[in-house]
């Protein structure tokens, strides 16, 4: 009988990850926690047990993006990594590194390219920016250090060559300290340009 209660569960689990799954690349939704609950209530299931986590949703997500993206998704996928790489040449001043659903590939077309870049200020990325005649906008991110501190950094958010990019500002020694990704909790994965090159040599 338990038996079978975890195996219920484990589906339950299973279906309400793929239905998030289908909300977060069907309407882009960024956010894993409110995709969740949207899926949950659209399938009735709120209150019946543990909801997946974000590492389940984010496996969802590829799986989904695998199956019914196909050859358009890994053509989407190149696009959106050849356009990082070339914003991080633009920004190369500031070691910039590629994060999040681009690098992991679970980006669709609602995803931005996400950079982590490295300055003695925020100003000295937003005058670079600004130099190079780069309409942008500022945004502030919240994330979680190592010692579970929740640190608030500045970002620039602009357009190169028809994708959004993000850069997100981090202290000079901040590249040797990844923060806590909200997927899983381990520090985020981060990349160089030659690990970018890399990639897509194989997509």
């Amino acid at each position: 009988m338990a038996r079978k209660r975890t195996n219920d569960s484990e589906r339950t689990r299973q279906v309400v990850a793929q239905e998030a799954a289908r909300i977060i690349v069907g309407q882009g939704v960024r956010d894993y926690r409110v995709a969740k609950e949207k899926a949950a209530d659209r399938l009735g299931m709120n209150g019946r047990g543990s909801l997946p986590g974000n590492t389940e949703i984010e496996a969802a997500v590829a799986e989904h993006l695998q199956i019914f993206g196909g050859e358009s998704h890994q053509d989407l996928l190149r696009l959106m990594r050849t356009t990082a790489l070339s914003a991080m040449v633009l920004l190369a001043d500031f070691s910039p590194r590629l994060v999040g659903p681009v690098l992991a590939g679970t980006a669709d077309e609602n995803s931005a390219v996400n950079l982590h870049v490295f300055a003695d200020s925020p100003e000295i990325v937003a005058m670079e920016i600004g130099d190079m005649g780069i309409q942008f906008r500022s945004y502030e991110r919240r994330l979680k250090s190592r010692r579970g501190q929740v640190e608030v950094y500045a970002g620039f958010e602009f357009n190169h060559q028809s994708e959004t990019i993000q850069a997100t500002v981090f202290p000079i020694d901040g590249i040797r300290q990844a923060p806590m990704s909200p997927i899983d909790g381990k520090p985020m994965k981060r990349v160089d340009t030659d690990a970018v090159q890399e990639l897509l040599q194989h997509v």
